[in-house]
């Protein structure tokens, strides 16, 4: 996730879509094959019940003390981030991190150990499925993009150009083209949001959900995913961005509002079964960044624009539900993970 929330009204930059150059993040580094197999041999022992809570903890396990998976890439010492080598923005940096889509072995393991419903494949489980789709890749966009009504009015009202050219420039395969070449943007919107939620949703809420039902761990994951953006109070402490105060003031404002993004995209992972509206959402997200609220507030057309906010929000919140509801998207894998428990009847799953 990143944020714009310092944005001004005058955005002319903004019109330029597909934009390229965000800032954000995305993981590299890699895991031990060893520790995987591990997890997995351990994870598939006992019952079914302390067979769950181990996969949990192993897998959690697996997840913390590697920096390189969960943190993307950023150590915990600013020391070691010292001697890591270039800047997390340098372009050797970010042509080194897709390799954190690598290390997903100890997480499989840690998986299987858990998965104790036969009929369902391990890549259904995790949100890799054809049924339903198009809903689940379109629904959950819309619904991202009506909370989002108030920074898109704001975001066409600072744009210098017309619908008209905007739409030019959005179609225009030499803008595409650009993107593409540009880590950055391929960090912001395809990486960082693909490995996130295969990391955070995909994988780690197939290991909550058997031990803690599904409404807690719909909690329970965010808080890691808020965690893992804590790299960013020693990249500022070792540059010196800021006053220590300032920094440890933003960093508890990101971890609130990723757990809260986090909680939403696992909320879309459990009612829709797959992983593809999570990471649009995500990815959309990145792209409008936190929105601008003061400068919302000193806008000149103030009043339409408030109006815009409160209404997206008003229309998020009545369609929530609908646009979510399980039967537009048939079998939901992780409520039929959960039926020898009993536990497929819970609110998130009708």
């Amino acid at each position: 996730m990143t944020s714009r929330a310092g944005a001004g009204a005058g955005g002319w930059r903004h019109c330029r879509a597909p934009r390229c150059g965000r800032d954000g993040g995305a993981g590299r580094g890699g895991a031990a094959p060893a520790v995987g197999a591990a997890a997995g041999a351990a994870a598939r022992g006992g019952g079914p019940e302390r067979r769950g809570r181990r996969a949990v903890l192993l897998g959690v396990g697996v997840l913390l003390p590697q920096p390189r998976l969960l943190l993307r890439g950023q150590p915990l010492r600013v020391e070691e981030r010292a001697a890591q080598g270039p800047p997390r923005r340098h372009q050797a940096a970010l042509h080194q991190r897709p390799g954190g889509v690598q290390p997903v072995a100890p997480v499989r393991a840690a998986l299987e150990g858990a998965h104790g419903h036969p009929g369902t494949p391990l890549l259904t489980l995790m949100g890799f499925r054809l049924e339903g789709i198009f809903p689940a890749a379109l629904l959950p966009l819309l619904l991202t993009m009506i909370l989002f009504l108030g920074p898109l009015m704001q975001l066409s009202m600072d744009c210098p150009c017309d619908l008209a050219d905007g739409l030019k420039v959005v179609l225009a395969p030499r803008s595409w083209a650009r993107c593409l070449s540009d880590m950055r943007w391929l960090r912001n919107q395809v990486i960082a949001p693909l490995t996130e939620e295969l990391v955070f949703r995909a994988c780690m809420l197939p290991m909550l959900a058997p031990c803690t039902g599904l409404g807690p761990a719909v909690f329970t994951c965010p808080l890691f995913f808020g965690v893992a953006h804590f790299h960013h109070i020693f990249e500022q402490l070792r540059f010196r961005q800021s006053s220590m105060g300032s920094i440890f003031l933003s960093a508890a404002f990101q971890f609130s509002y990723t757990a809260v993004f986090g909680a939403y995209t696992a909320f879309l992972f459990i009612r829709t079964g797959h992983l593809i509206g999570p990471v649009l959402c995500h990815s959309f997200c990145n792209y409008m960044g936190f929105p601008a609220v003061c400068a919302a507030l000193e806008h000149p057309q103030r009043r339409p624009l408030l109006a815009g906010y409160a209404l997206g929000v008003g229309l998020f919140l009545l369609l929530l539900q609908p646009l979510t509801d399980p039967k537009l998207y048939g079998s939901l894998p992780l409520c039929a993970l959960l039926e020898p428990a009993g536990d497929s009847a819970a609110p998130l799953c009708s």
